[in-house]
C-alpha cells in the first residue's frame, strides 16, 4: 500500500507534462527524476565527505573512484557541489545545474542519465518553463532511506514502471513482461531446487539476455527472499534498448543492489558476458523479431566454432530469432557436477514446430530434445501479453535432471493452461486475460507432481517427438515418339536454345525424317536410343551430353506401361515428380511402416536412404485436441426453421 502511495505521489507530478508531453514520453522525464532525487536523499550524509576527499586528492593523478566509493558509503558516489536544494536556489540556471550535478555522477551510475537521454529531457523542459516547476515537485519529496526503505523505494519504482509501460500500449509488449508470468516462470524454476530454497546463506546468479527492464531479475529475487531470506540472487542481465537498459540498472540501484553486471547491447551479436555461466536464467525473447542485421556475426560464430560456440546446433530461418536466444542460454548453463543450471523461457508456437526434419529449427530441437535438456513446456492462455494475443508457451529446461530430478530423465511433460486464466476489468493493448494467484498455483502444482492426467498434464517419452524422413522413389518409366508435338517440345528446351541456328534446323529434320520413317511409340529408352543417336550421327550432328539429355526428354511422355528406365549399371531411375517423403516415428521400424504403410500402395516404391533425415517436433495442440461431435441434421433444421419464423414474423409487420 505504501509504494502505491508514493508511487501516486511520483506520478501525480506527471500531470505537469500533460500537453507538452506524450503520455508514452512520462516516463522518460519521471523516471530519471525519480533515481535523481533518491540518489540526492541516499548520498546526503556523505556528500560533504566525498567533496572533501574529492578536493584532497585531486592533484594526485591517480583513479579517486575506490576513495570517493568509501567515502560515500556505496557503490556510487557525486563530486558536484549541488543537490535539490541548491539547484531550487537558482531558477535561471537550472538546466545547466541539473546537468552540472548528473555529470557529478560516478560513471556506473552516470550511464542510466545518459541512456535515458535524460538532456534532451531537461532542454524541452526548459524550453516549456516546466524544468523549475517538476525539480521543485521532486524536491518536495522525501525519498530517503530512513523514510522510505530499499524495499519500498523498489516496490514503488516498479509500480511507476508498470504504469508508464502500460501508458505506452504500442511499446510496452517489447520491453515489458506481464508480472504475473515472470511469477509463473520464477516459481516452476525456483521451486523445486531445494539448496535454494534451505541451504542458509546460500548465493546463486540470476541471468536474463534480454532484460527488459529488468521485471523477471526482480521478481525472482523477491520471490527467493520470501521463501529463503538468508539466500542471495545476484542478477546478471543485458538489455538492447538503452532506456529499458536504464530502467533495469535503476531499478536495482534503487534497492542497494549491485548495477555492475547489467550491460547494454545486442546479446546475440555482442555477448557481454562471454565464458559466463549462471545456476538460474530467464528471458522473454521478441516473438518474430528478424535477425538479418546481425546474420553475418551469427553466421561466423555458427562456421568458424560449431559446438564450442553458441550456434552449434544450427540456426533458424531468419525471420525468428527466438530459437537463437535458446541456444545463447544453453552456452551459458554450468556443468551438471557443478549443480546445473535451470532455464525458463517464453516462446510463441513457431519454435515448437516450424522447420522439417534437417532445418536449423529441427536441428535446434534435436539437440535440446537427445541431450534430455527439456523438463516441460506450459502453453499459457492466449491475449497475455500487451503487443501480441498469439498462443505462447512457457519452457523449462535444465541440465541435471539425473543428479535432481531422476524421475524426468528421458521425459518431457507437457502442460496445457490456456484455459487458466481471469478476465481483466480493463484491455491493455492486446492483453486481456491474466494468470490469478490460484492459476499459478495450479499449473506449479502440475509440474511439480509430474503425473501424466490425461486432460491438462501429459508426460511423453523423448523420442516420441522424434521421427525419420524418408524419401520414397518410384521408377521413371516413359515412351519416346518423334511426333511434331514432341519435336517442338524439344525445341523448346533451354539446352536446345543455344545452338546454332544451323544446327537447331538439322536437328529437327532429322528428328521429322525419323518420325516420318518410324511412327511408332517406344517404350524403351535404351531400345530408342539405339535408333536416335546413329540418326544424328548419320546428320552430322554431334550432341553434348545435357543435349543429348534435353532431346530425349522433349520427345518423351510418362508412360506407366512402359519399361523403367535406368542406368548404364542397371539401377531404376527414380521419377522426381513421383518422388514422396514419409515421417516415421522414431520408435517404429522404417522398413517395417514400409512395408505396411507405402507397399501395399505402391508396389514398386523403394527407399532412397541416402536422404533419409532425423527431425523433432513438438505438436503441442494435437496431443491436446479433443474432438467436438458436430450438431445433428435435426438441431441445425430447428435452429433454421426457428429463423425463418423470425424472420417471416418481421417481415410481415413491415408490411403492415
Amino acid at each position: 500500500m505504501a509504494a502505491n502511495n508514493n508511487a501516486n505521489l511520483v506520478w501525480s507530478i506527471a500531470n505537469i507534462l500533460r500537453g507538452t508531453f506524450k503520455p508514452a514520453q512520462y516516463g522518460s522525464v519521471i523516471l530519471p527524476f525519480t533515481i535523481l532525487r533518491r540518489l540526492d536523499c541516499v548520498l546526503a550524509e556523505t556528500k560533504d565527505a566525498v567533496l572533501k576527499e574529492a578536493e584532497a586528492k585531486k592533484n594526485l593523478n591517480i583513479p579517486l573512484d575506490a576513495f570517493l566509493q568509501k567515502a560515500s558509503g556505496h557503490t556510487f558516489f557525486n563530486t558536484s557541489l549541488f543537490n535539490f536544494a541548491k539547484l531550487l536556489d537558482d531558477p535561471t540556471n537550472i538546466k545547466a545545474n541539473i546537468i552540472n550535478y548528473v555529470q557529478g555522477f560516478s560513471e556506473n551510475t552516470r550511464d542510466i542519465f545518459e541512456r535515458f537521454e535524460f538532456d534532451k529531457s531537461l532542454e524541452k523542459l526548459d524550453n516549456s518553463d516546466l524544468l523549475y516547476h517538476v525539480t521543485k515537485d521532486f524536491a518536495g519529496i522525501d525519498l530517503h532511506p530512513n523514510i522510505i526503505s530499499n524495499i519500498e523505494m523498489g516496490l514503488m519504482f516498479e509500480e511507476l514502471i508498470r504504469r508508464f509501460a502500460e501508458a505506452s500500449n504500442e511499446t510496452a509488449g517489447e520491453h515489458f513482461t506481464p508480472r504475473e508470468v515472470i511469477q509463473l516462470m520464477v516459481q516452476l524454476l525456483l521451486n523445486y531446487d531445494d539448496d535454494v530454497l534451505t541451504k542458509e546463506g546460500i548465493v546463486r546468479s540470476i541471468y536474463d539476455p534480454t532484460a527488459g527492464t529488468g521485471g523477471m531479475l526482480t521478481v525472482a529475487q523477491e520471490h527467493l527472499h520470501a521463501l529463503n531470506p538468508s539466500a542471495s540472487l545476484v542478477a546478471y542481465g543485458q538489455e538492447i534498448n538503452d532506456e529499458s537498459y536504464a530502467i533495469c540498472k535503476s531499478d536495482l540501484l534503487i534497492k542497494g543492489q549491485d548495477i555492475s553486471k547489467i550491460s547494454v547491447g545486442d546479446t546475440l551479436a555482442n555477448d557481454q558476458n562471454i565464458g559466463q555461466q549462471f545456476d538460474f536464467m530467464l528471458s522473454n525473447p521478441p516473438f518474430g523479431v528478424e535477425w538479418k542485421k546481425i546474420q553475418p556475426q551469427i553466421q561466423k560464430e555458427h562456421e568458424l566454432h560449431g559446438f564450442e560456440g553458441r550456434f552449434g546446433p544450427g540456426l533458424p530461418r531468419v525471420s525468428d530469432g527466438s530459437l537463437l536466444f535458446l541456444l545463447h542460454l544453453i552456452r551459458k548453463m554450468r556443468p551438471a557436477h557443478e549443480g546445473g543450471s535451470r532455464i525458463g523461457i517464453v516462446l510463441n508456437g513457431s519454435p515448437l514446430f516450424t522447420g522439417s526434419a534437417g532445418s536449423g529449427e529441427s536441428e535446434i530441437r534435436r539437440y535440446l530434445i537427445e541431450n534430455d535438456f527439456v523438463e516441460a513446456i506450459i502453453a499459457l492462455p492466449t491475449d497475455m501479453f500487451y503487443n501480441t494475443g498469439i498462443a505462447t508457451y512457457v519452457w523449462i529446461l535444465s541440465n541435471s535432471k539425473k543428479q535432481k530430478h531422476p524421475e524426468r530423465v528421458g521425459k518431457i511433460q507437457l502442460i496445457n493452461g490456456v484455459d487458466f486464466f481471469q478476465k481483466m476489468r480493463k484491455s491493455l493493448g492486446s492483453k486481456r486475460k491474466e494468470l490469478g494467484p490460484n492459476d499459478i498455483a495450479t499449473i506449479v502444482q502440475l509440474y511439480g507432481a509430474f503425473e501424466d492426467d490425461g486432460e491438462t498434464s501429459k508426460i511423453f517419452n523423448n523420442q516420441d517427438f522424434g521421427y525419420s524422413t524418408i524419401t520414397v522413389e518410384r521408377p521413371l518409366k516413359l515412351n519416346f515418339a518423334c511426333t511434331p508435338e514432341r519435336i517442338q517440345a524439344v525445341l523448346a528446351q533451354k539446352p536446345i536454345e543455344k545452338l546454332a541456328d544451323h544446327d537447331k534446323q538439322l536437328l529437327e529434320n532429322t528428328l521429322t525424317q525419323l518420325g516420318d520413317h518410324d511412327t511408332k511409340i517406344w517404350k524403351n529408352r535404351d531400345a530408342f536410343s539405339k535408333v536416335l543417336k546413329p540418326a544424328l550421327a548419320d546428320a552430322g550432328l554431334k550432341l553434348g551430353a545435357p543435349v543429348m539429355k534435353a532431346v530425349l526428354a522433349g520427345l518423351s511422355e510418362r508412360d506407366e506401361t512402359a519399361d523403367i528406365c535406368t542406368s548404364p549399371k542397371g539401377a531404376p531411375e527414380a521419377d522426381t515428380d513421383l518422388r514422396d517423403t514419409e515421417n516415421v516415428p522414431l520408435g517404429e521400424n522404417i522398413k517395417d511402416y514400409f512395408a505396411s504403410e507405402v507397399i501395399p500402395h505402391v508396389p514398386d516404391a523403394w527407399i532412397d536412404e541416402t536422404k533419409t533425415k532425423v527431425g523433432y517436433e513438438i505438436p503441442f495442440t494435437r496431443h491436446f485436441y479433443k474432438y467436438v461431435a458436430p450438431r445433428s441434421l435435426d438441431e441445425i433444421d430447428a435452429d433454421l426453421n426457428k429463423l425463418i419464423a423470425e424472420i417471416t414474423t418481421l417481415l410481415a409487420e413491415v408490411e403492415k
